[in-house]
């Protein structure tokens, strides 16, 4: 009986230290856990703020760029804008530059008298300038008598000085020849030298000669 007793109680003993040491270890495997668990939270959440701020940056870099790209579009439309070509590969300063290379006596510095108003009619420059050469004789020693005192650029008939039409400027019987050989050939479909000549004049070496003043001013 006694020994029966003394058995129990061992067994009981060993019972409570088995009990002790599973709680034991059940809570530090709940602590594990929750170290573990809070760990991959802020991993996860210093993960997160990585992504957003990679996000703002790129973001960032994003709108930088197009803001740049559209910089550079606005001024390369300004640039076009501010360089309108108007004759071969010309501006209009460019062309009026070209022609006062070959114009001189009375007509000197009268480029852009003539390009202005070529280019709004849409008459051909350089043939205007040619007929204007000729017809005046301002293309050689001096201009002719009507050209000089009657300011008429192309021999135009008319009243005022003889037989002729007087200009009461320089610059009004320039752009009154070019206007006259816009209504009278341009606006007909006689736009070319060769067109323009048996209508023009009645000399059959008009147009030779014409085409002559053309390349001149064209290679000057």
């Amino acid at each position: 009986m006694q020994k029966t007793r003394i058995i129990c109680i061992i067994t009981s003993f060993i019972g409570v230290i088995m009990i002790s040491m599973g709680l034991v270890m059940q809570g530090d495997y709940s602590n594990n856990r929750v170290i573990r668990d809070n760990t991959e939270y802020k991993m996860n959440r210093v993960a997160a703020s990585a992504n957003m701020i990679v996000k703002k940056k790129t973001k960032k870099n994003s709108s930088s760029t197009s803001l740049l790209l559209t910089e550079i579009k606005m001024e390369t439309a300004n640039a076009s804008l501010l360089r309108q070509e108007v004759y071969e590969g010309m501006t209009l300063d460019e062309l009026a530059e070209k022609l006062n290379r070959t114009l001189k006596n009375e007509i000197a510095g009268q480029g852009y008298t003539i390009a202005n108003k070529c280019i709004e009619l849409g008459v051909d420059p350089y043939i205007a300038t040619a007929i204007i050469m000729h017809e005046t004789g301002c293309g050689q020693s001096q201009c002719s008598n009507i050209a000089r005192n009657c300011y008429n650029f192309g021999g135009q008939k008319g009243y005022g000085c003889g037989a002729y039409k007087r200009y009461n400027s320089i610059e009004e019987g320039l752009e009154g020849m070019i206007t006259n050989l816009y209504k009278n050939y341009y606006a007909h479909g006689l736009n070319t030298v060769e067109s323009i000549g048996p209508r023009y004049a009645e000399s059959n070496t008009w147009v030779g000669k014409i085409n002559w003043y053309v390349n001149k001013i064209r290679n000057t």
